[in-house]
């Protein structure tokens, strides 16, 4: 596999460094490097080239818990509800995306970016962006405590993590 850097004079962002990147003329792939995944990116791929988008979003389920009674209220303050102890379920990005090449006009040469304004802008200007939900394994390494978590999640599944012969499907 050929890799090559790309380094940045002042932060762009998370999406702003694709406009370093050059040789980008196809379908290409983007991944946050805090990631531990049994995702299988040839049907992640696969799905997003058959869709026809400018962009594909890798997902995940989460449910967050609140152990407190959330109250809601209007703006005058009065209490308009109470829910005890809820739990609110969300598809998450993954930090994986697959894009079109046609989606770097969108992103201005050495201009500060995250991929949260890149996809809003897509779907602003009209352009299809789909999710691919995943329901196998994913750990974020951003925190701490996460990145405990995923270490002793690599020791226990290194052979089903290391094993392309066993993917996970998406969608």
């Amino acid at each position: 596999m050929k890799i090559g850097y790309s380094f940045e004079t002042h932060p762009l962002g998370t999406a702003g460094p694709l406009s370093l990147v050059t040789g980008l003329e196809d379908t290409f792939l983007v991944t946050n490097g805090d990631v531990l995944t049994m995702l299988d990116f040839s049907d992640l791929i696969s799905t997003h080239l058959r869709s026809g988008a400018a962009a594909t979003i890798a997902t995940h389920h989460r449910q967050v818990k609140i152990d407190l009674g959330a109250i809601e209220t209007n703006g005058s303050n009065e209490i308009t509800g109470y829910i005890e102890k809820p739990t609110y379920h969300f598809h998450v990005s993954m930090g994986i995306y697959v894009f079109e090449q046609r989606v770097l006009p969108y992103i201005r040469e050495k201009e500060y970016l995250g991929f949260l304004d890149l996809v809003l802008n897509l779907i602003a200007a009209g352009e299809n962006v789909i999710s691919y939900s995943f329901y196998g394994y994913w750990q974020d390494l951003g925190r701490p405590d996460d990145y405990e978590q995923a270490l002793e999640d690599f020791n226990r599944l290194s052979p089903k993590i290391m094993d392309e012969s066993e993917p996970q499907a998406g969608n």
